[in-house]
């Protein structure tokens, strides 16, 4: 199909386009400069903007933890759902929707790639079935590779490119995207009942220290090639005082940053930016990490912001998540995952009234005000963690709109609003700054090419908002842009118009996104390591590859490694 939208304001950073009225032309599912006008299906986009599809670099909608917090909540099912239509399929969840849900929501806000930022290897074939049956979308998943044991005797053996070789054996066969690290090295001291306190911590049994485990898996990253940085959650995290530990995370790693460009990405960074000795004497890191980060060009945040609802926690990191058990008192599962990982699932309600969950609302916020660079700060609750992906309208509004932020501040803990840095920030971004931190940045830090832009090859993935840049009044921007974020005029998908006045209008499953790593000596199955299989894992070593068969449709992306 032939598709040409008119007459929009179009917004793609990538390509230097900010607010021009042009044309969008589109032929068999890719941008091109031109198309049959008398052929083409045409979209009037006159006093509307038009913006590449969003991406999503961090959202938990997939696998394990999803699936046992749906068994967990049975009341999160009924706060929300979605009716039957001719098109869709009915659907449950208000903070972990059901799977055909959350991709019919994402592409309601104009969203067509995202990423699920938590596997664990030996349950990855669960994970690929749950993003097979997600639709709309375009996704990937990142495998939990920071305390997987055959990675940390590489690294405590100085195995560098030993591990690489090992490492692209298991992206390959897990199907992932990324290296994921979860409080390096806390994983496997959960394991023993404990934890790591800093970064020169031993890890029991390994000799080796989360420093090395994240410079170890950086040069490893490096020398894969791969299209995304290592993807961390910073230790200490949720803990007063964390933000020097994340501080000390990204410095640890300055001196590997030959070029010009980011070689960590720290993931929900709100959660690791408290300053303070405790709950009590709370207060936000924020000024100390943007301060950082607008210093340096290796790392690149999301930003996890706090919203104030009833949701669900969940990550790899079972201490943190047993710490915010005996803080709730709320029911909770809490697993190690053999070898590899561990996981932690709590139900949790983030309230206006309350001092410290109002000082993680505010961080969030503050980080994506203060870091001067839109490049390096990406839109994201860490959903559920910090809020259903749903609230991202009412967080770009917030970011948009002094005012906005404003009317939120009246309502928050009294104590929090004299301690916040917002009342002091007087920035409001641009429809250009939020392109570049709800798609363009993300598909960047990526490596996704044909993502997050509007140029000529591109993938035809479009949102289009009945929002005019031009006409908005200011003084209710607030309410506009929430309203035009919450709901795309139009969702394009593959050159498809999927979603339309409100309305799913066409079906699609998305490609899930791989990397085949080729390294130029292959990892070897060795005998070894199929005792260790048969000794420590529930599966054989020829059972644990996913094969593409468990891909509804699979895209492989080719990676020439260094190695």
């Amino acid at each position: 199909m032939e598709l040409l939208i008119r007459n929009g304001f179009v917004y793609d950073p990538i390509n230097g386009v900010d607010g021009e009225k042009m044309d969008i032309a589109v032929k068999d599912g890719k941008i091109v400069e031109k198309v049959n006008e008398r052929k083409a299906r045409k979209i009037d986009a006159f006093g509307m903007m038009v913006m590449p599809g969003g991406v999503d670099i961090h959202c938990h909608i997939a696998g394990s933890e999803v699936n046992s917090g749906r068994l967990l909540r049975p009341e999160d099912h009924f706060r929300d759902f979605e009716r039957k239509t001719a098109v869709t399929r009915s659907g449950v969840g208000y903070s972990i929707p059901s799977t055909f849900t959350t991709g019919y929501r994402y592409s309601r806000m104009g969203y067509t790639t995202i990423m699920n930022p938590s596997m664990p290897p030996l349950e990855a074939k669960h994970t690929h079935e749950e993003l097979s049956d997600t639709p709309m979308v375009d996704k990937a998943s990142y495998p939990l590779l920071g305390d997987w044991w055959f990675v940390l005797e590489y690294l405590k053996d100085g195995k560098i490119e030993e591990c690489a070789r090992h490492v692209a054996w298991i992206i390959t066969s897990t199907k992932g995207y990324a290296i994921k690290i979860v409080n390096a090295g806390g994983l496997e001291a959960w394991g023993f009942g404990g934890n790591v306190q800093s970064l020169d911590d031993q890890i029991p049994c390994f000799c080796i220290t989360p420093r090395e485990i994240i410079r170890g898996l950086c040069k490893v990253n490096r020398l894969l090639n791969l299209p995304h940085t290592i993807h961390v959650h910073t230790n200490n995290l949720g803990k007063p005082g964390n933000y020097i530990t994340a501080l000390e995370t990204m410095k640890c790693i300055e001196d590997l940053a030959t070029e010009n460009k980011p070689i960590i990405h720290i993931t929900h960074c709100q959660f690791s930016a408290f300053k303070g000795g405790d709950w009590r004497t709370l207060e936000s890191g924020a000024e100390e990490i943007a301060n950082y980060v607008n210093a340096h060009s290796h790392v690149t945040l999301d930003m996890g912001q706090v919203i104030f609802t009833d949701t669900t926690t969940m990550t790899a990191d079972g201490p943190f998540q047993y710490t915010l058990y005996e803080l709730s008192g709320n029911k909770w599962v809490n697993h190690d995952v053999e070898t590899e990982t561990s996981a932690g699932i709590v139900p949790f309600h983030y309230l206006r009234k309350s001092y410290v969950h109002a000082i993680q609302w505010s961080i969030g916020l503050e980080l994506a005000l203060l870091i001067k660079d839109p490049w390096k700060i990406f839109l994201t609750t860490d959903h559920p963690n910090g809020g259903p992906f749903t609230s991202y309208p009412r967080i770009i509004a917030w970011l948009m709109s002094r005012k906005a932020r404003e009317a939120t501040l009246k309502k928050i803990n009294p104590r929090a609003r004299s301690r916040s840095l917002l009342p002091s920030i007087n920035r409001e971004l641009s429809f250009k700054e939020i392109a570049i931190m709800t798609r363009a940045g993300q598909a960047k830090a990526l490596g996704l090419k044909g993502k997050g832009h509007l140029g000529i090859g591109a993938d035809a993935d479009i949102a289009i908002y009945n929002l005019n840049p031009e006409t908005i009044d200011p003084s209710k921007k607030y309410r506009i842009v929430r309203k035009a974020f919450k709901r795309a005029a139009y969702t394009i998908k593959n050159g498809k118009i999927v979603f339309k006045n409100g309305e799913i209008v066409k079906h699609l499953d998305g490609a899930t996104m791989w990397l085949d790593v080729k390294v130029s000596e292959p990892a070897k199955i060795s005998e070894d390591m199929r005792r260790r299989f048969r000794e420590y894992w529930t599966v054989e070593c020829e059972n644990y590859p996913v094969t593409e068969n468990y891909l509804e449709i699979s895209q492989p992306i080719n990676v020439e490694a260094k190695v």
